[in-house]
């Protein structure tokens, strides 16, 4: 499966495909995107839709997030001939696209063509790129899967449960189908840099557990169990106990032994993409697909390093206001040793992120004339992740699943998580940020469901980013610590437009990437050497993040100055997410055309 939409859904970058959302559970009713005007915008809609099915089979995970039940008993194939006949696939649904008459559309499935094409293409570009031999990682991979997804499938009846256990027991069968593309890696040289991958080892031995009951899998298929199945209960926990201790872990045991003996000592040495075969256009067409820009690497590091410098001059007022007498480095070491800003407790953290979020929602009609209807919680980081993932991470909620959003806060190391980055991380992953804007895609009836749960990295991170721009609008930012926090979680951004142009186009070691992080990011060690490993296996996705942002702030300022006295800050924001996520350019020339509506009265 290749879904721009696992970037919002399951943390990967990814593109379905379709034109609407199956009722939850049923076998294929379908809410129309759009009346159809036209034999061809009928001939359109009903190849959407066929190809929506077509991905909801392919892949049953992706499935089971969107809310669709039919799968929910099955794992995606991950078998090399899976693979071939997906790609296979893709270049014909490019071919039978040509065969539509985009002219012949109407105006709103026109744009649809646009997108889904755009889509496609990319896909099928992409496919000179082995992505498939790149199956684990610090960042997750095949050895955290079910713990990951346990905490999101529905847990409502015993049938659910069932399903889960069929899952827990075709484990083995994805462990070696991902074995055998990790050892296709080796054989083609693609891995990645060994250097990350030190941790991962001991990823997957927190997986291997001898009772069951202590498996992270075993404990979120619990949680929240529903006392109506109370009678069956010891039942149910016994067949998952019994998954997890036959199939689980003898399966995590088997990629364990691999990891450890075949796979880390023959991983690769050099860091940069380009060095692996054919890395220097895998770069390019990764920042092309990333950005959905096509400014070269170049450019994006000299952008960074502009931003950079102007936010240090921003950090160097806030530490005036502060009335701090010292360096701008000697403040961050106070804002990061002085007690007061020190959580007492794993529960002060989490209570105190619940309280900004809860004290937020509140005051989001100020800006927003449409709120969507889906609630979202405040969760800890599971442990067994907590070490090697960042400070905190959005996974969807669903309202056909009736499964609500959730804004996952890291409580590992509390010295390194201060008080002053809660108000922007709040900002960024809850609201007004990835789950507002998620949330309100899935939630447009009238564009078709690849729209509704697809994604672009510089749309949805950049929205993230420019939601944190919105605080002191919002009631937040109230002293110069968390104004600081504002600025620095933007630093961090900026930074990574150097870092991973750096890295992977101009020849950085990693130490010359800790290091420049070090001068002019407010991040601690850990989080540091986290987020600079985080590029080096991903590389291209953190520079969607400040290049999305910029984009929207210069579109919010451009329709500011050419509306005047009639821009309505509520509007811009309503036509930014009305149309879900889309590629910047389209973006830019929507939101262009609409000024000119509203300066026509």
């Amino acid at each position: 499966m290749h879904m721009r939409s696992t970037l919002v859904l399951l943390g990967l970058i990814a593109s379905a495909c379709a034109t609407s959302s199956p009722t939850a559970g049923s076998s294929s009713a379908a809410i129309p995107a759009t009346a159809p005007q036209s034999s061809e915008d009928a001939r359109f809609t009903a190849f959407l839709e066929e190809e929506w099915q077509w991905t909801l089979k392919d892949s049953p995970l992706f499935a089971t997030v969107v809310g669709d039940e039919r799968y929910n008993d099955q794992l995606d194939d991950q078998s090399i001939e899976a693979i071939e006949r997906r790609k296979q696939h893709f270049r014909e649904r490019l071919e039978r696209l040509k065969g539509i008459d985009r002219a012949k559309l109407s105006e709103a499935h026109q744009l649809d063509y646009e997108l889904y094409r755009l889509d496609t293409e990319n896909i099928v570009e992409g496919q000179r790129f082995p992505e498939e031999y790149l199956q684990i990682s610090q960042l997750g991979g095949i050895h955290d899967t079910m713990a990951q997804f346990a905490q999101m499938v529905p847990k409502r009846n015993a049938k659910d449960y069932g399903d889960f256990v069929k899952r827990l027991r075709a484990v083995p069968v994805s462990v070696d189908q991902a074995i055998a593309l990790l050892r296709k890696g080796l054989e083609a040289h693609v891995t990645p840099p060994r250097v990350t991958l030190r941790d991962v080892a001991g990823l997957i031995q927190n997986q291997i557990v001898e009772a069951p009951e202590k498996s992270p899998i075993y404990q979120a298929a619990f949680q929240g169990f529903p006392p109506s199945l109370g009678t069956e209960e010891a039942r149910l926990r016994s067949e998952v106990a019994a998954a997890i201790r036959e199939a689980v872990v003898p399966a995590y045991r088997k990629l364990h032994t691999f990891f450890v003996n075949e796979y880390l000592p023959h991983t690769r040495e050099p860091l940069a993409m380009s060095a692996l075969p054919d890395g220097q256009a895998w770069y390019a067409f990764r920042v092309k697909d990333m950005t959905t820009t096509d400014l070269a690497p170049e450019a994006i590091h000299q952008l960074g390093l502009s931003e950079v410098a102007r936010i240090r001059a921003e950090m160097e007022k806030v530490k005036a206001q502060a009335k701090f007498q010292g360096s701008l480095a000697e403040f961050k070491k106070f804002l990061f040793t002085d007690k007061r800003f020190i959580f007492s407790s794993r529960q002060a953290l989490l209570m105190t992120y619940r309280d900004v979020a809860k004290r937020l929602d509140p005051e989001l009609p100020k800006l927003f004339g449409t709120l969507p209807r889906l609630p979202y919680g405040v969760r800890p980081v599971p442990e067994f992740s907590e070490k090697t993932v960042p400070a905190g991470y959005y996974n969807p909620g669903s309202l056909e699943a009736g499964r609500a959003g959730s804004f996952f806060v890291n409580a590992y190391d509390l010295p390194s998580r201060p008080s002053w980055q809660v108000d922007a991380l709040v900002l960024h992953e809850a609201v007004p940020g990835h789950h507002f804007q998620i949330a309100l895609a899935q939630e447009l009836g009238d564009v078709p469901a690849f729209r509704r749960y697809g994604g672009y990295g510089a749309y949805v991170e950049g929205w993230g980013l420019y939601a944190e721009s919105l605080g002191e609008e919002l009631g937040v930012y109230q002293d110069p610590y968390s104004k600081f926090g504002g600025l620095a979680s933007e630093m961090l951004r900026a930074v990574r437009l150097v870092v991973d142009t750096g890295l992977h186009s101009k020849g950085w070691t990693r130490d010359q990437a800790i290091a420049y992080f070090r001068e002019n990011s407010g991040e601690t060690e850990n989080d540091i050497i986290v987020e600079v490993d985080r590029y080096i296996v991903n590389p291209g996705q953190a520079l969607c993040y400040k290049l999305g942002a910029l984009k929207i702030q210069e579109l919010r300022a451009y329709a500011a100055r050419e509306l005047g006295s009639r821009f309505n800050v509520r509007r811009f924001h309503d036509q930014v997410l009305g149309a879900g996520a889309l590629p910047l350019p389209i973006l830019e020339s929507r939101l262009k055309a609409w000024v000119a509506r509203e300066k026509a009265g």
